[in-house]
């Protein structure tokens, strides 16, 4: 099935003008300013998207595809990612991941979960293991995980620097670094430590020594909610310095603090957003009481990008950085995910002209269009 989009204001993210695009299966197979000699191709759909603005969809590395949660008891278990959760964020890749609770969920149902939503139609992965330290594995180990489980591409959400953590030493984590750096190596796979850091006073203290003491590079590492304290920023901003991605929760003060990382030197590269889908976002007071709990949405991190533009009067292909390419280069999918180019997977986002989420292809197919729900999870009503 050939679908041709026609009168694409194109941003790959980089600002291409006018384009159109033709897509064959879950590839982009050619972009040119006009594409009109189509004879004899096969079955040809035809939308005109008479100039609207398209871009590469969003990846979104820290999703809890099954729910996280559960920090006040079992009625605060938040619920399992919809397909139309993720479609109409315009987001199309997906990494999942435990939290807090590696008891009563597991491991298993996170990658059931991440082939069901690969079914119904957009693009994941998974990170084995949780916050706690022996970490649940699906198989004896992290290594073995990354080499014998397919969706598997990194051990996380491994929590530091935070009252609910198993309280690990340095060792501790650092070990199950080096299980996930090795095990990526021999699966051909990112191998990232993916890394949960809390409000504690410690920061990325952690994180700093693993590097000081070990030969695992940089690149393996990925702290995540690195704007929780001012005291944190200012880690997450020297370790973006030292080489190191950081990514950053999306949420109303994200742009803002985008913008001070880059004052500071923080180049604009190192630095990605993700949304703690369907996770909790409790509140606790300083004496580590919960004093309120909400549920993340996967809609957050374009929120970002759209008031980058609006309100601080970015150029979109530099504001989209953070959620394409950014994190493509992350994940080892460089050419697949984050762009739109020739040989890439067709995950296309296309904006109205107040820049939301109109029409998302996933993989080639059309999963919502003019902001209605074309393709719903099997359950979805």
């Amino acid at each position: 099935m050939f679908i041709l989009l026609k009168n694409c204001n194109v941003y790959s993210p980089i600002h291409l003008g006018l384009r159109d695009i033709l897509l064959c299966g879950e590839k982009i197979v050619h972009i040119a300013d006009s594409i009109d000699d189509l004879v004899g191709v096969g079955p040809l759909e035809v939308l005109d998207l008479k100039g609207q603005t398209t871009v590469p969809g969003f990846i979104d590395q820290h999703v809890h595809l099954i729910g996280g949660g559960g920090e006040g008891g079992p009625a605060t278990r938040t619920p399992e990612v919809q397909l139309s959760d993720a479609t109409t964020a315009g987001v199309t890749t997906v990494v999942g991941c435990l939290g807090t609770d590696g008891t009563t969920r597991h491991m298993t149902a996170l990658l059931a979960k991440a082939r069901a939503l690969e079914i119904e139609g957009i693009t994941t992965f998974i990170y084995t293991g949780s916050y706690e330290i022996p970490t649940p594995t699906i198989t004896d180990n992290v290594r073995n995980d990354l080499i014998l489980i397919d969706k598997v591409i990194g051990v996380g959400e491994l929590a530091i620097s935070d009252h609910r953590s198993a309280q690990p030493t340095t060792v501790d984590v650092l070990k199950l670094a080096a299980e996930a750096r090795v095990g990526g190596m021999l699966a051909g796979k990112p191998g990232l430590c993916h890394l949960h850091v809390g409000g504690g006073k410690r920061g990325l203290a952690p994180l700093f020594e693993m590097l000081e003491m070990s030969e695992i590079p940089i690149t393996q590492f990925t702290p995540t909610h690195c704007d929780r304290t001012p005291e944190l920023l200012e880690d997450a901003i020297k370790f973006a310095k030292m080489g190191g991605k950081v990514d950053l929760t999306a949420g109303s003060r994200t742009a803002k603090t985008l913008i001070y990382m880059l004052g500071c030197g923080a180049p604009l590269e190192k630095i990605t957003f993700s949304s703690d889908g369907n996770g909790s976002m409790p509140r606790f007071n300083d004496q580590g009481v919960l004093i309120g709990l909400g549920v993340g949405s996967l809609k957050a991190t374009y929120e970002v990008v759209r008031r980058l533009v609006t309100e601080h009067e970015w150029s979109l292909d530099k504001a989209l950085l953070p959620i394409t390419t950014n994190v493509a280069s992350t994940l080892l999918l460089t050419g697949k995910k984050g762009s739109i180019a020739i040989g890439a997977d067709a995950d296309l986002v296309v904006l109205d002209e107040s820049l939301n989420v109109s029409t998302v292809l996933a993989r080639g197919r059309l999963m919502v269009t003019n902001g209605e729900v074309v393709v719903k999870g099997t359950f979805e009503k």
